[in-house]
């Protein structure tokens, strides 16, 4: 028998409700087996290394003797390194804790000295309450206006309409100028200021981030002695629609300079199009993986050298930093991947690190506080962000690391 009309209407508009929930579902990104040409599946992750048992850099190292790096001691054996945090007032209870962690795990023993930054001049009780988290020297530093200040070539205008089509396109940050002007300072601007001129390494931390191992060794002299230009200990891929022209500009450089590019650069980890394909077409060639350089421990003399300085002036003329939202994450990533020797890049395996969502968290009873290979705390789906896998199939783990797993 024939259903009526409205029956019948009703029976098709259920099935196509039902067909949208379904799609809906199978879209969603709550596995990494979901289909699409950007998906990750789980097959294709290989065993994370923090899963296995993780102990130090092989010897020689240096550590605690006596008063060798007692505060106080102007004949320590500290080198010419400090810890550093752009941080405003208002952010103080963030980066207590990030002090705090730090202190616990690594810098009681060695008291290198602090140098927060900031475009503003640091309150009273910003310095008494820091003051009071190390025994080490603190120091207080206000960053020049024209370090800070937007560039004179920056369209006001265009920087606004540029925001609010990022906005349209889910870009975090876009409309928050004090954003961009940071991403710019920390990519091309920190090394210049005159606190830092006799420094050449630094440690950079960032409030809200937490620490999880005993570190017994000085990871400066480490940076010193094995001859390393860049340290990190977490690899993402970025968002493309943040960066869309970082690449071709980088493209237009090299043009013109390529004698700049190392031998042993890390071409195939920047340019890599089969695991995240979506992300190297929208990002215009660039694989958008870089070091998370909320976490760096680097040499400033890259930073400082005629490479990086003509690359980072070429970037800052384009106006990306303004009218896209480049990160200094991608930016140092690339110069670094391009520029120097991948050996002189170094995977801190052994320092267990969070900064949300994201974890580096070894295999070592020197750790508390984190999941053995955790590698994030949010949705199942946010483990496809992990760019270590082609950081390890192109450029391969840290020699230090090899050995030790030889051993």
């Amino acid at each position: 028998m024939a259903l009526p009309p409205a029956v019948r209407l009703m029976a098709i508009g259920t099935m196509v409700v039902f067909c949208y929930l379904c799609a809906q579902i199978f879209r969603a990104p709550s596995s990494l087996s979901a289909g699409g040409k950007d998906a990750v599946k789980f097959s294709d992750m290989p065993r994370d290394p923090n899963l296995d048992p993780t102990g130090e850099p092989p010897e020689p190292l240096h550590r605690v003797s006596g008063n060798n790096y007692a505060p106080d001691n102007v004949n320590s054996n500290r080198i010419n390194a400090t810890i550093l945090s752009l941080v405003r007032n208002e952010e103080l209870d963030g980066i207590l804790q990030s002090m705090r962690d730090l202190e616990r795990t690594w810098n009681h023993k060695f008291n290198y000295p602090w140098t927060f930054f900031n475009d503003v001049p640091f309150t009273e009780a910003f310095k008494k309450a820091t003051r009071a988290m190390t025994k080490a020297e603190v120091r207080y530093e206000l960053i020049p206006k024209e370090h800070w200040d937007v560039p004179s070539w920056i369209n006001q205008d265009l920087f606004r309409e540029s925001a609010d089509v990022l906005k349209e396109h889910d870009v975090q940050y876009s409309h928050m100028l004090s954003y961009h002007q940071m991403c710019r300072w920390n990519s091309g601007m920190f090394y210049h200021h005159p606190a830092l001129k006799d420094m050449q390494y630094y440690w950079r931390v960032e409030p809200k981030v937490h620490f999880f191992c005993d570190v017994d060794y000085d990871v400066f002299r480490f940076m010193q002695d094995r001859n390393k230009t860049y340290g990190f200990t977490i690899n993402l891929y970025d968002s493309p629609q943040s960066i869309a022209t970082l690449w071709p500009e980088t493209v237009k450089f090299l043009a013109a300079n390529g004698h700049h590019q190392h031998p042993n650069n890390a071409m195939k980890w920047l340019t890599d199009k089969e695991r995240r394909p979506d992300h190297n077409v929208q990002a215009n060639g660039y694989s958008t993986c870089h070091f998370w350089s909320n976490f760096e421990i680097a040499d400033m003399n890259f930073w400082r050298s005629s490479a990086y300085e003509e690359y980072f002036d070429h970037l800052d003329r384009a106006g990306g930093f303004f009218y896209e939202r480049w990160g200094d994450a991608p930016v140092h990533s690339i110069a670094l991947g391009l520029f120097e020797d991948a050996r002189k890049i170094h995977w801190f395996k052994d320092i267990g690190y969070q900064h949300i969502p994201f974890f580096n968290c070894p295999n070592s009873p020197k750790c508390r506080g984190c999941v053995t290979g955790r590698f994030t705390d949010g949705e199942k789906w946010l483990n496809r962000e992990d760019c270590r896998p082609n950081w390890f199939k192109y450029v391969g783990m840290s020699p230090e690391w090899a050995v030790q797993n030889d051993d």
